[in-house]
C-alpha cells in the first residue's frame, strides 16, 4: 500500500473512531461532541481526491466505512443505561450515511475538479453533508423505520417538540438533525482553511 494512501485511511480510521466515541457525550441541547469531529471525514476525502484523484480517495472512503462497521459492533455490545449503546437502526444508519454521502462527496469533487480551487471541496462537502444527515437521522430515529426494529423504537427521539426550542411542533430527531446540518455546513466553510494549506503545501514540494 502506498504511503500516501496509508496516511489517508489512517487519518480516516482515527475521524471515524474519534466520532463514534465522542458522540456519546452531549453539547449542550441539540450536539454531541461528535458532531465537531465527524465532519473532517469530508475534509479528509477531499483533499486525497484533489491530490491522488477520485480512486484513491474511494479507497479511503471504503477504509473508513470498514472502520465504522467495526466501531458499531463494539458499540451494539456495551450496554448504557438503555440498552446497547450502538442499536441496529444507529448501526445501519451510520453506515448508509457514511458510505453514500461520501462517495457521493468524492462523486461531487471529481466533476467540479476544474473549477476555482475552493468550488469543489465546498460543493461535495454541502452535497455530501446534506446527503449524511438525511440518511442517518431518517433511518436511525424516523418513526418511518420503526419497522426495522420493533422491539428498540427510539420513542424519546420521535416525541414533538418546538424545533430546536422555538420553531413550530416537529419530532426530536429532527431538531437534532437541523443541529448538525449546521454544524455541518460551518465547517464545511471553515475546511476551506486546511485545504488550501495541505494542498498548496503539496503543490509547492511537488515543484521541489
Amino acid at each position: 500500500m502506498k504511503t500516501n494512501l496509508i496516511i489517508g485511511v489512517l487519518a480516516m480510521a482515527a475521524v471515524v473512531v474519534a466520532s463514534n466515541i465522542l458522540v456519546q457525550h452531549l453539547l449542550g441541547d441539540w450536539l454531541t461532541w461528535g458532531a465537531l469531529t465527524y465532519p473532517i471525514a469530508f475534509l479528509v476525502t477531499d483533499t486525497m481526491n484533489r491530490l491522488y484523484g477520485a480512486p484513491t480517495a474511494r479507497k479511503v472512503v471504503i477504509a473508513g466505512f470498514v472502520v465504522g462497521v467495526a466501531c458499531s459492533f463494539v458499540g451494539s455490545q456495551i450496554q448504557g443505561e438503555f440498552g446497547p449503546l450502538v442499536t441496529l437502526r444507529i448501526a445501519l444508519g451510520s453506515g448508509l450515511a457514511f458510505l453514500s454521502a461520501q462517495l457521493l462527496d468524492v462523486a461531487v469533487f471529481d466533476r467540479m475538479r476544474a473549477r476555482a480551487w475552493w468550488q469543489a471541496p465546498l460543493g461535495s462537502t454541502l452535497v455530501g453533508s446534506t446527503t449524511d444527515t438525511v440518511i442517518f437521522f431518517s433511518v436511525a430515529f424516523a418513526a418511518t423505520f420503526n419497522g426495522l426494529e420493533p422491539a428498540a423504537v427510539p420513542d424519546w427521539a420521535q416525541e414533538g417538540i418546538p424545533l430546536l426550542g422555538k420553531g413550530p411542533v416537529a419530532p426530536l430527531w429532527v431538531s437534532l438533525a437541523v443541529a448538525d446540518w449546521g454544524v455541518k455546513l460551518a465547517l464545511a466553510a471553515l475546511a476551506l482553511i486546511p485545504f488550501r494549506l495541505i494542498t498548496a503545501n503539496f503543490a509547492r514540494a511537488e515543484k521541489v
